[in-house]
């Protein structure tokens, strides 16, 4: 999320990186003659890396919301994450204005981390029991894949087979919206309560399956709610401390804690449910408008005038890095020419200036071609509103 949030930055502040790596300042400073200091500066003036960090923060923007969510430690987010990553999956689609090539390997790398990380039978159950989400995608929710595992953490979370019996029964209920399930009131309650605080609330005319609602629900996705404040551990068993036995530490450290518990929960927000509107909404700064291909224009460097930042990249040598070159090969054989003898010299000299020829039209000819290749790949992206910090 670091690199993320480092990205988002440097994009919001793009034109001033280009119009300080273009000043004069820069140009006449000590960092500018260095090979560090070029590299940087075509890097910053070169068109793809620009769109580079756009891909990126297409591509991630969703999921690091998704990952902050599960981070979530005052709130539990167990019955949000199988549709929070439904949805970033499908705000990472629009991004790319639902071009498979463009986000196809993205989804096979988050495909595979839920696959082996994420996806068990908790998360469908308590995806299947929130109540926000089973009655507003019934058709999802009766997939195989989700009931059967909710099938398979109802055996493993009931003692024996007559419980089980009866929460396959209360299934039913709760499917065709049986009971309180369909009470104004409840229905209202189903987005303005947290899922576990509605079972606990209204669910007691089926509670075989409120219990089990209520255990699955109320779990989190993350343990960094629980990390100790070892400050305080560490403090009791100190070099310093004096000779206590055994039980007064034990009791010591745990009137501490629970001491640290109390003030928490006093001082806590009251619990409400998690939008995930901010899943779909995520990636909208990086949209703009979306422009057809052939309306589609390169950045000016001013609002009044024609010239683009692609033609200041052009005009300072912070062309595109060249897919084929010898340059490397030319100054291996101009070392070599250096320390053969002077018979060959001329000779290899004029090797040497026939190969700097042959560079010089294989460069014309690709940067041509790269200059329409970049025009083509300019119009299939998106131009991106820039936000006022």
């Amino acid at each position: 999320a670091t690199t993320f949030f480092t990205l988002q930055r440097l994009h919001k502040l793009k034109e001033n990186f280009r119009r300080m790596f273009t000043s004069d300042e820069w140009l006449q400073s000590k960092g500018a003659k260095e090979a560090k200091g070029k590299k940087i500066s075509n890097i910053v003036l070169m068109p793809t890396f620009w769109s580079d960090v756009v891909y990126a923060l297409k591509a991630m923007g969703p999921i690091v919301h998704v990952l902050r969510l599960v981070d979530n430690e005052k709130k539990p987010a167990m019955g949000y994450i199988y549709e929070a990553m439904e949805r970033a999956k499908e705000a990472i689609q629009i991004s790319f204005n639902h071009n498979e090539e463009k986000y196809k390997d993205i989804f096979a790398i988050v495909d595979r981390r839920w696959d082996c990380q994420l996806h068990h039978p908790l998360h469908a159950t308590r995806y299947y029991l929130n109540l926000e989400f089973y009655y507003k995608n019934s058709t999802r929710m009766g997939a195989d894949e989700v009931v059967d595992d909710l099938f398979k953490c109802i055996d493993r979370l009931c003692e024996n087979n007559d419980i089980v019996d009866n929460v396959h029964n209360q299934l039913a209920i709760y499917k065709r919206v049986g009971g309180r399930f369909d009470i104004p009131a409840t229905v209202r309650a189903r987005v303005k309560m947290a899922p576990a605080e509605w079972w606990k609330m209204y669910g007691g005319h089926t509670p075989h399956l409120q219990i089990v609602a209520i255990k699955v629900l109320s779990l989190t996705c993350s343990s960094s709610g629980c990390e100790r404040n070892w400050s305080t551990f560490e403090h009791i068993h100190s070099k310093k401390r004096s000779k206590l036995e055994h039980q007064k530490l034990q009791d010591l450290v745990f009137i501490k804690y629970n001491q640290a518990l109390q003030e928490r929960f006093e001082c806590q927000d009251p619990i409400d449910p998690i939008a995930l509107n901010e899943v779909d909404d995520n990636n909208e700064w990086m949209l703009g408008e979306e422009n057809d291909e052939d309306e589609f224009e390169d950045d000016l460097v001013f609002d009044d005038d024609v010239l683009t930042w692609r033609d200041v990249a052009q005009a300072s040598g912070a062309g595109e890095p060249l897919k084929y070159t010898r340059r490397q090969t030319q100054v291996n054989k101009t070392s070599t020419i250096a320390s053969t003898s002077k018979k060959d010299k001329g000779k290899k000299v004029m090797e040497v200036l026939e190969d700097e020829d042959d560079d010089v039209e294989e460069e014309e000819e690709y940067n041509s071609n790269a200059s329409g290749s970049d025009e083509f790949e300019g119009e299939e992206d998106f131009n991106l509103d820039e936000e006022e910090d």
